[in-house]
């Protein structure tokens, strides 16, 4: 499938590794993949400390839709929360969509987590 619209991918997939990615996270992405869309997976794992680099925020500039999946330690996550930061940013200057997926907590759970 091609690019279109500027676009490098279709789809960016947010996800905190430690609780998604060996389950749903690499459902969905070969799902997709399987479906033609172009997604963005980070499959690097990222150390305590360690910044997240630009190339995954430049990733969700250069996707039309990202899908957070929010599970019970996405709010844990330093990077998960910037990711987050960066969508809005998008959505607020571009034609960017969010699309939330709820895995194993409910939106209101996600609403009062807070990083610890």
């Amino acid at each position: 499938m091609g690019k279109s619209s500027g676009y490098d991918y279709e789809v960016f997939l947010s996800f905190r590794g430690l609780d998604t990615r060996m389950g749903i996270t690499d459902y969905l992405y070969t799902s997709m993949i399987d479906a033609g869309i172009r997604v963005y997976k980070d499959d690097e794992e990222l150390s305590t400390g360690e910044e997240i680099g630009g190339q995954l925020l430049q990733a969700i500039k250069q996707s039309k839709i990202s899908i957070p999946i929010f599970s019970k330690g996405y709010a844990d996550s330093t990077w998960c929360l910037r990711e987050l930061v960066k969508m809005v940013e998008c959505k607020n200057t571009r034609r960017h969509k969010i699309m939330p997926i709820f895995y194993d907590v409910t939106p209101s759970k996600v609403k009062n987590q807070t990083e610890h």
